[in-house]
């Protein structure tokens, strides 16, 4: 308990926090352990912080110092690749992902115009055999 052990709350609170009263951080004797991030996550990232109204609250929800996120955002613009860019091998799955879908679309079509068709003929066969004044049918052998 802080007011028990007779230390002043404010200096226990700051250093539970890792901080001095002059605000100078402490810097503890544990290595830091370096992450690698994928160009993908760097990517990804960076899209986040263009739209993002908190670029400190966006690093601290992804783990990372948002020095980093600048230094990034700096590097994709420097080698000259669009966020939105995609590979060669992802446009080429995606076109042939398109052409699949237009085909298949255009079978439906065709399917969904020749139904319709034939329903509309069926439909106008039934209506002339049921309009008024037509002659009823009769049994064929006459009875």
């Amino acid at each position: 308990m802080a007011g028990e052990s007779g230390v002043n709350p404010k200096i226990e609170t700051l250093a539970e926090a890792g901080s001095s009263l002059n605000g100078e951080k402490r810097v503890s004797n544990k290595k830091r352990k370096v992450r690698q991030h994928s160009p993908e996550f760097k990517r990804i990232a960076v899209e986040r912080m263009r739209s993002c109204q908190s670029v400190v609250g966006l690093a601290g929800e992804l783990g990372i110092n948002w020095r980093l996120l600048y230094k990034w955002k700096n590097e994709l613009e420097n080698t000259g690749v669009a966020p939105e860019s995609t590979s060669a091998s992802e446009t080429r799955e995606l076109a042939e992902e398109n052409a699949q879908l237009k085909a298949a679309l255009a079978d439906q079509v065709m399917q969904t115009r020749f139904f319709k068709g034939a329903l509309q003929r069926i439909e106008a066969r039934r209506g002339s055999k049921n309009a008024p004044g037509n002659v009823a049918s009769t049994n064929k052998c006459g009875k």
